[in-house]
């Protein structure tokens, strides 16, 4: 299980209400951090990631912490679902979604509502997919989460999960550990408003239980068939799992 790592000491306030608190903060500037911090690698990670759901044909989408709806955008494209809903816990980047979607002409498509990732507020087996990108690792209780996801659903469904993990060879260990643990956090607050943000980045990433341990609590929850994909040299992994 992942450390209860949050982006503010803060006593009086949960995990959730943090980073609640924490994308509100930097709603505005988190495309761009987004792709200037990854040299732009972020998008063909969520290319690979979506394609991956081209052969199940989903109609009606769950994006889980869709947050700016980036990945939502991508399903859209690619996959062209009938419908695809968004939830996210903060107001401030669902914001920016609905201004995304505004200017697409994407509202008949793609719709997106405050909500609780750990307590979605769905029938059970409802989705023909539900995706996360780099939003388990927020999760107050992972676990939990996950068995929400399982919950809604459809049996013989897919969850598809994209997000940071941990690289285990020699030099990109080492390169990635300093590029997280200092440029990252560096670069996150000449930009952004939030001087934390970009610090529980990489103390987030290095909390979350990634790879095997990850898998193995997706089929602790009920998912079948759990799988793990890494990319680029292990910075970034896609689980998937089968209800």
């Amino acid at each position: 299980m992942s450390k209860n790592v949050t982006p503010y000491q803060d006593p009086n306030a949960g995990k959730k209400e943090q980073v609640a608190r924490m994308f509100n903060n930097i709603s505005g500037t988190y495309d761009f951090l987004n792709h200037f911090l990854s040299l732009g690698i972020d998008i063909i990670w969520r290319k690979t990631a979506i394609n991956m759901l081209l052969k199940d044909r989903p109609k009606l989408l769950l994006d889980v912490a869709t947050g700016t709806g980036d990945f939502a955008f991508e399903a859209i494209k690619i996959l062209k679902p009938d419908q695809i809903i968004g939830v996210d816990i903060s107001r401030g980047m669902l914001d920016v979604a609905e201004e995304k979607i505004a200017k697409r002409g994407l509202a008949q498509v793609f719709q997106v509502r405050l909500g609780d990732s750990e307590q979605l507020l769905f029938d059970s087996d409802t989705f023909d997919a539900v995706t996360v990108a780099f939003g388990v690792r927020n999760f107050e209780n992972l676990e939990k989460g996950l068995s929400d996801i399982w919950r809604v659903l459809k049996p013989g469904a897919k969850v598809l999960i994209l997000e940071f993990s941990k690289p285990k060879k020699f030099p990109i260990k080492q390169l990635y550990n300093f590029y997280f643990k200092y440029i990252t956090p560096t670069i996150g607050k000449l930009f952004s408003k939030d001087k934390n943000a970009y610090t529980y980045l990489p103390e987030s990433v290095a909390a979350f239980p990634d790879g095997a341990d990850f898998t193995t609590l997706m089929t602790k929850v009920g998912f079948k068939t759990a799988a793990c994909r890494t990319l680029t040299f292990g910075i970034c992994s896609i689980y998937t799992g089968e209800k």
